[in-house]
């Protein structure tokens, strides 16, 4: 992970991550919700009767594509944060989607993510399970000039 910055040396980049991908996350959870609520009244409220699934395809989704184009949610926007890989770069539609498919599975499992935000917490990049795992990394936007 040489590409990225260095935590004890420029520790501007990871000032308050954990507590800025809280807020992103609950930015982001009540946008999915809209567009969930969306789609049931498109669907003449047909779409109650799989909520869960709606929720979970619709957030899905959304994750994939935003952090595909741009590198962040719209939350993570609003919140000033940003992932990049390993080399300092944003992330591209794979790693995206490895990225939301480990986010899923986390969320799916509470040990997994109990774990996850334990490391945001303690680690020196921030970084949660699937960072860790994928080597990505949360950065403040506002310091990024890789």
């Amino acid at each position: 992970m040489s590409a990225l910055p260095d935590p004890d040396y420029q520790a501007e980049f990871y000032q308050s991550v954990a507590s800025k991908r809280l807020l992103a996350w609950v930015v982001d959870s009540v946008f999915i919700f809209i567009l969930a609520s969306l789609a049931v009244v498109l669907t003449a409220f047909t779409g109650l009767f799989i909520w869960p699934l709606l929720y979970l395809v619709i957030g899905f989704v959304y994750r994939v594509a935003t952090i595909s184009n741009g590198s962040a949610t719209w939350g993570m926007r609003f919140a000033g944060i940003e992932l990049r890989d390993q080399r300092g770069r944003r992330l591209d539609g794979s790693l995206a989607l490895l990225h939301t498919a480990g986010y899923s599975i986390s969320v799916a499992i509470p040990v997994l993510q109990v774990i996850s935000v334990l490391m945001m917490l303690t680690s020196s990049r921030g970084q949660g399970l699937t960072d860790a795992l994928l080597g990505t990394v949360m950065l403040n936007r506002r310091g990024i000039r890789l």
